[in-house]
């Protein structure tokens, strides 16, 4: 038998894959835990995983169940907003390494001294933050409630953090109230460039576009939808194209080709970083890390019952207003 623990991914064969994926089932069954895994894992890792979702849904799935630990396979504010939506629960982080750079493009004290600045104004918070960004937070968003949550807010001034594609994308559907933009940003997102989505326009002419609202706005410009990964992969899976440019996390395509195979997802290819849109922290998680991690109950999260409770308000906010 493969000594699992030790494996690297690049030295398991589809057998090995196969039962791997099996002892983890089995594991996940005798500690009575739940596996989450966000639509850009790993194929390999998104297939033993009782949910796979948007990072919020799934914390929102996880609490739904009797499970005693959740295994969220995601990066860490996703893992933080498990804990928070589920603080009786044993959270584990596959692998701890595993950041969001635009999460870590804001700290609590940069948050508190824009509310200084701007004392009219609410902090808008995308759930890609940390929980102690949330905590100062007032409300927080996904990119698919965003645009209802900012224009369902008394406030005529929003501090919008840390996404500027977002926020500018927000701005652009509510142009009654005044922002205040972080200029934090996904590299992977909003690195890939108009002139690369022009040359797959050129290459597949008949070909719908869809795009995630964290890409640079010249590329947004050129989609024909608009939306978050869950839905990109309505839009993708349904749409009157046969073919669909998705430009978004590459792990995507997994889901969409097993939601409708009969079409085809166009992803770009080229791995020169600007030439596609990969997160590298969250392919950071392996199967032979998700299977240690569970069996030892590694890397569990722990969070401040203080920074929980405050942190939570926003969230709860937000559900309100959505």
């Amino acid at each position: 038998m493969l000594t699992f623990e030790i494996a690297k991914e690049e030295t398991l064969s589809p057998k090995d894959i196969k039962e791997l994926q099996e002892e983890i089932r089995s594991l996940a069954k005798q500690k009575n835990a739940v596996i989450l895994a966000h639509y850009y894992q790993r194929p390999e890792v998104q297939d033993i995983a009782d949910f796979v979702g948007d990072s919020l849904e799934l914390s929102r799935k996880a609490s739904q169940t009797d499970a005693d630990i959740i295994l969220f396979c995601g990066v860490r504010f996703m893992c933080e907003t498990a804990k928070i939506l589920n603080p009786t629960k044993k959270v584990l982080h596959p692998n701890p390494e595993s950041g969001c750079p635009m999460a870590d493009m804001i700290r609590p004290e940069q948050v508190l001294k824009l509310k200084e600045q701007h004392p009219d104004g609410e902090v808008v918070a995308y759930v890609n933050t940390s929980a102690d960004v949330k905590a100062v937070s007032d409300v927080c968003v996904t990119s698919a409630n965003a645009i209802k949550v900012v224009q369902k807010l008394q406030s005529k001034k929003v501090i919008f953090i840390p996404d500027q594609a977002l926020g500018n994308w927000v701005k652009k559907h509510v142009p009654d109230k005044e922002f205040v933009i972080w200029q934090g940003f996904c590299p992977p997102h909003f690195e890939f460039t108009a002139k690369e989505l022009e040359r797959l326009k050129q290459q597949f002419p008949d070909a719908k576009v869809a795009v995630h609202p964290e890409c640079h706005p010249k590329v947004i410009e050129m989609a024909d939808f608009v939306g978050s990964t869950s839905q990109i992969i309505n839009y993708a899976t349904t749409c009157d194209s046969d073919r669909v440019i998705v430009i978004t996390e590459v792990g995507l395509k997994h889901t969409l080709i097993k939601k409708n195979p009969n079409k085809e997802y166009i992803f770009p290819q080229s791995m020169n970083y600007c030439g596609t849109v990969y997160c590298c922290t969250m392919k950071a998680i392996t199967l032979p890390l998700v299977y240690k991690t569970l069996k030892e109950e590694l890397n569990e999260v722990v969070l401040d019952e203080e920074i929980i409770a405050k942190a939570r308000r926003p969230l709860e906010r937000m559900l309100e207003l959505s």
